[in-house]
């Protein structure tokens, strides 16, 4: 039997509109154009890309922050445009947390740890103050974290530390999802295993599926089991963590995976670099999005936009790879 799909997304996309300046006029920016996916309990799907990509604007989607433009977003078996009730917003966003960049930002420096752990309780469940205590306690053992630490406040505590008072916090509503936007990224590099080992160990423990946002491939490598690469706002290659690093199709994956740091001297590694800037969301190009900057773009990518295809290993969207020219 597998594994339970807790989230599933269908031609997700969410649009600006852009109100003109006295010397330009306005437009729309489509920050997502056209995710399709699904999170599975238990399994981790990491969401990588250049600043601009559509990684962010996914995750507010998924959190219920924001509503899609278009498309359809099943989370707990409930479309999320079919859901109006306040008391069944209030179960989805249950379902669903988020784990941020920054730690010390993310959290009240005028709260204790015990009443940042307590507040998401305090707000949603009929728990008692002792039960709530207790539960905190739990919490904070299982994220590494000592009894006597419950009554200090954020500034005492080390950045490994107060993400894991982050990753707690998103935990003690029980959700099905949990979101990490970088959540490693502004911590040293031997706490960074910490940290994931932590959160690889919870995901087991507590089976939640993980939507994991990252621009630094080495992590995505050691925590993800499917990888999503985005473009400009649209996907451009799915498939399997193994599939993806041992035989990436489209141009723009091989060229993200050509600048991530291999630890082998004897490895001989092709640098692909790929030719000009990230085009503005506001006026994408024609075609393929990404045809300015590929070197294998011809006249019908500038011209039709590629559609997310299975190939013998992955979905991927590129004319280049259907035509046998990669």
């Amino acid at each position: 039997m597998g594994a339970e799909t807790v989230l599933k997304a269908d031609n997700l996309k969410r649009y600006y509109d852009v109100k003109g300046g006295m010397f330009s006029k306005g437009g729309t920016v489509k920050a997502l154009d056209g995710a399709t996916f699904q999170l599975e309990a238990g399994k981790t799907l990491a969401v990588v890309g250049e600043s601009g990509c559509g990684k962010s604007t996914l995750a507010r989607l998924v959190t219920l922050i924001e509503k899609p433009t278009e498309g359809e977003l099943i989370l707990g078996g409930m479309d999320i445009a079919s859901a109006h009730s306040k008391e069944d917003m209030i179960t989805l966003r249950q379902m669903v947390q988020i784990v941020f960049q920054d730690p010390y930002g993310s959290l009240n420096p005028r709260q204790k740890i015990s009443d940042i752990l307590a507040e998401p309780l305090k707000i949603n469940t009929k728990m008692s103050a002792s039960e709530r205590r207790e539960a905190v306690l739990s919490m904070m053992s299982r994220v590494g974290l000592r009894p006597e630490q419950a009554d200090r406040y954020p500034h005492m505590f080390s950045g490994g530390q107060r993400q894991r008072i982050a990753v707690a916090r998103a935990l003690m509503l029980r959700p099905k999802i949990v979101i990490l936007d970088e959540p490693v990224s502004a911590l040293d590099v031997s706490i960074q295993a910490q940290v994931l080992n932590l959160l690889t160990d919870l995901q087991e423990e507590m089976d939640l599926a993980y939507l994991f946002i990252s621009h630094d491939l080495s992590v995505v490598k050691h925590i993800a089991d499917d990888v999503l690469v985005m473009y400009l706002g649209q996907p451009v290659e799915h498939g399997t963590r193994d599939e993806i690093f041992s035989n990436p199709q489209h141009p723009y994956t091989r060229a993200l995976l050509s600048a991530t740091p291999v630890a082998d001297p004897n490895r001989k590694k092709e640098r692909i670099k790929l030719v000009g800037e990230l085009p503005s969301p506001l006026n994408p190009p024609s075609g393929c999005s990404f045809h300015p900057r590929c070197p294998l773009a011809n006249d019908r990518c500038k011209a039709e936009r590629p559609v997310l295809s299975p190939t013998s290993s992955a979905q991927v969207s590129c004319h280049a790879v259907e035509e046998g020219r990669s």
